[in-house]
């Protein structure tokens, strides 16, 4: 989680929302470490989790990542947790709950959906004091004062 924290200071330090990401293998190998890049590549779909799982496809071959665990510094969106469910991600640990979007156990039971025929584990609350502080000083910066 250390390494996807400091992917999420990159992300803030290019204006982008705090969120790193870091896929690794079975082995406990790096395949990916990336940050948002939504703004800078003009796409909705750039999030750390999405790019991670791009890179890290690219670097094996093979579009199923399976065995691979996905460190992140905020729980997964739908979108996200799509995207890890089709790559058969073995296992997603997450730091912050996002009660807005996260799709994991915030709005939604994201890796035991009944019709999915793949559940990832799902290990919460690692470094969730220093991602959370991250991502709320981020966003309180941006908010103008009334």
């Amino acid at each position: 989680m250390a390494l996807a924290f400091d992917e999420a200071c990159l992300a803030a330090a290019e204006s982008e929302a705090p969120v790193g990401a870091v896929l690794i293998d079975a082995q406990g190998a790096v395949l990916a470490r990336c940050h948002n890049k939504s703004i800078a590549l003009n796409d909705p779909t750039a999030h750390a989790e999405v790019l991670c799982l791009r890179e890290a496809g690219g670097k094996i071959g093979n579009h199923r990542l399976s065995g691979c665990i996905l460190a992140v510094t905020l729980e997964p969106c739908i979108m996200c947790l799509g995207a890890l469910l089709h790559a058969r991600v073995a296992g997603i640990i997450f730091a912050a709950h996002d009660p807005k979007a996260g799709a994991l156990v915030s709005n939604l039971n994201g890796a035991n959906l009944p019709f999915s025929n793949h559940r990832p584990w799902v290990l919460q609350g690692v470094m969730a004091e220093d991602c959370g502080a991250l991502l709320k000083r981020f966003f309180l910066a941006r908010r103008k004062p009334l």
